[in-house]
């Protein structure tokens, strides 16, 4: 459920975050909040994830909109640098592995078995597999069962809007992202 100055699971809209600098795989720092634009900070699941490399595409393919929305992509997986290479390296965005599941913990993004056995979760992994052709192979300290999480974080470091997913493709689409940072 997205939520607009009500609570969200863990954090809240108009809470604050910390400062902080994150690599990317291609050894970038990006620091989060930014100070020339509003961040999308997206927690997906593990490299090889069908449903992730499926919504990934569809950021990528719109990312000129989202750019022009003043918005900056952050994408975590809680997969290695060596994992996101192989499956996710073309993403013109930064990509950032969290294996330890650090940020994660501080945003209370979180897995349950019920993330994959939703009936939507089923539908996009075989929706992503046809369309990627990923097969969701898992590497060691990586799950199924990951829930997506998005933030939208302004230059001030303010949460804005943010949405714990219930299943595993329960994300914002990039018409809702930007609903977020357009005026209605």
């Amino acid at each position: 459920m997205t939520q607009y100055g009500k609570g969200c699971d863990v954090l809240n809209v108009g809470d604050a975050v910390a400062a902080r600098t994150l690599t990317t795989i291609d050894g970038v720092d990006v620091v989060v909040p930014a100070r020339d634009a509003v961040v999308h900070l997206q927690f997906r699941r593990f490299a090889g994830c069908p449903i992730c490399s499926l919504h990934m595409r569809e950021m990528a393919r719109r990312r000129q909109e989202i750019a022009d929305a003043g918005i900056r992509e952050v994408v975590l997986f809680h997969s290695d640098a060596d994992q996101l290479r192989r499956y996710q390296a073309d993403l013109p965005f930064a990509v950032v592995a969290d294996p330890d599941r650090n940020v994660y913990a501080e945003f209370g993004v979180g897995s349950s078995l019920s993330a994959v056995l939703h009936p939507r979760a089923f539908v996009a992994a075989a929706r992503g597999i046809r369309r990627t052709g990923l097969k969701g192979a898992l590497s060691p300290g990586e799950d199924h069962t990951g829930r997506p999480a998005d933030f939208l974080i302004g230059t001030d470091g303010v949460i804005r809007a943010c949405k714990y997913g219930v299943h595993a493709d329960d994300q914002w689409s990039v018409d809702e992202l930007l609903a977020h940072v357009t005026p209605a």
